[in-house]
């Protein structure tokens, strides 16, 4: 017996698997492209809302175009390997908003970082801690899917007015309605507008192969013209179109091209600087950075791809970290954004790899043109970017459409009307009284139904 054992092979011990394996593994996932030509089609589908704000505080408080462009590109590299869904880098849309509309001395290009550092600090400690988690898991969807409505909506309106009127970025105003023809005209934006509805429809997949199936030859010739015609990168051509008529409106603009990066250097900021920053952006910012790029944000890709698991303490932290260091140097302050995820889904982004796509031409053009590209950017026909604006946000707006209980649909509604007609923060404070007080209302006449979400259970 003891020979026999000592006999006895001992199975091979399997290979111990590094922890850097796993890692390398899902990045590589993340960033795996679902079809090429949609995802890069996807990567455009954010520009309607980064491009009219970045041009207008370049062009109003001399923002360092190219140094924004280089941590942007990375923020988007990055943020596409952790979470493998177009997850989008969008400016802080309040922050802005104040220093466009405030003098150089009042708000300028040290209140506005400073602003964002705050902002980013904060997010960064609520998500370290938890505490954004718990807000994500106690707030109820009534009142997120009001806060998707009201910025899907606000995302349309601006984008009409792009359409239909001429803008002044650098004061954040219209200054005339459009001509109906020219390079810029009503036309030219109309005809934009109907080549996207005409290549991407309403957004909803079909069922191609049953179809076929149920059909005849002539029906299958019309279904597959219908399959090529859905697969033409709508975003990506919209938006060639638009670069190549910057160059025709402005043709001198290429003799401003200077190759080379923008000096990177420290913003100094003084103890005004940092006050003014804190009190005039950075808590206006708040509300809207908490609701709409991490509760909304983390909603909306749950929904989108129920597959991806990711928590509002990383996307907090994510959003606190790029501020924290890109802030420093003059980048614009950045958040992620429910209307940037909705428009590259839109327009056939599916994972990490579209945002990192797109981050990449960002790194490149801001270490080869740098802010040279302002010239660009500022022949850049607005009509073609509310056209683009136009679909992300009734991307985002159609969210809503799973309120099925009138009470539901009430509270979102509610929400919505007084985001539009306030703010954000004031919306998140009406859809909340207005759900608990119907809730004690329901108390005890409701059936349970172990979701805390249902507030009247009659159509």
């Amino acid at each position: 017996m003891e020979s026999q054992s000592q006999t006895q092979t001992t199975p091979p011990e399997t290979p111990k698997r590094s922890p850097f394996t796993g890692i390398f593994h899902k990045l590589k996932t993340n960033l795996a492209f679902r079809s090429k030509l949609a995802e890069v089609n996807g990567a455009m589908g954010d520009l309607g809302t980064y491009i009219p704000i970045v041009l207008a505080l370049t062009l109003a408080k001399d923002l360092d175009l190219g140094t924004t462009l280089i941590f942007t590109g990375i923020y988007n590299a990055v943020t596409g390997a952790v979470y493998g869904v177009p997850m989008p880098v969008q400016p802080m849309k309040s922050i802005a908003a104040v220093a466009i509309s405030s003098t150089a001395e009042e708000f300028g290009i040290p209140e506005i970082m400073a602003a964002g550092i705050c902002t980013g600090g904060i997010l960064f400690v609520l998500g370290i801690s938890g505490l954004m988690q718990f807000v994500f898991n106690v707030i109820p969807l009534s009142v997120v899917r009001g806060i998707q409505l009201s910025q899907g909506l606000a995302f349309a309106m601006s984008a009409v007015k792009y359409v239909r009127k001429e803008q002044n970025f650098s004061k954040s105003k219209s200054v005339g309605d459009r001509p109906w023809f020219g390079l810029d005209g009503l036309v030219l934006a109309l005809a934009c507008v109907l080549f996207i509805i005409l290549v991407n429809g309403d957004g909803e997949q079909e069922e191609e192969e049953e179809e076929e199936e149920r059909s005849g030859s002539r029906r299958r010739r019309w279904v597959w013209i219908r399959k090529v015609v859905s697969n033409v990168p709508s975003a990506l051509l919209i938006f060639l179109l638009g670069v190549v008529l910057a160059f025709i409106r402005k043709p001198s603009i290429v003799y401003g091209i200077k190759f080379g990066p923008s000096k990177i250097k420290l913003v100094r900021m003084d103890k005004e600087a940092w006050k003014n920053g804190f009190l005039k952006g950075a808590i206006p910012q708040l509300p809207l950075s908490v609701l709409n790029s991490v509760v909304a944000v983390c909603k909306l890709s749950h929904d989108l791809f129920p597959e991806k698991k990711f928590t509002a303490t990383s996307v907090s932290m994510t959003v606190g970290l790029m501020n924290m260091v890109g802030c420093w140097f003059g980048a614009m302050p950045t958040c992620h954004g429910a209307g940037g995820l909705a428009g590259q889904y839109k327009f056939g982004g599916r994972s990490g790899g579209c945002v990192a796509l797109l981050g990449v031409a960002k790194l490149v053009l801001g270490l080869v043109l740098g802010s040279s590209l302002v010239g660009i950017m500022e022949k850049f026909p607005v009509g073609v970017l509310g056209a683009l604006l136009l679909f992300a946000g009734i991307e985002l707006a159609m969210a809503a459409r799973d309120m099925n209980t009138k009470g539901d649909a009430f509270v979102m509604l509610v929400c919505t009307a007084v985001s539009l007609g306030s703010n954000a923060a004031i919306g998140f404070v009406a859809g909340i009284v207005l759900y608990v007080v119907l809730w004690m209302r329901n108390y005890g006449r409701v059936k349970p139904t172990g979701l805390p979400l249902q507030v009247d259970q009659h159509p």
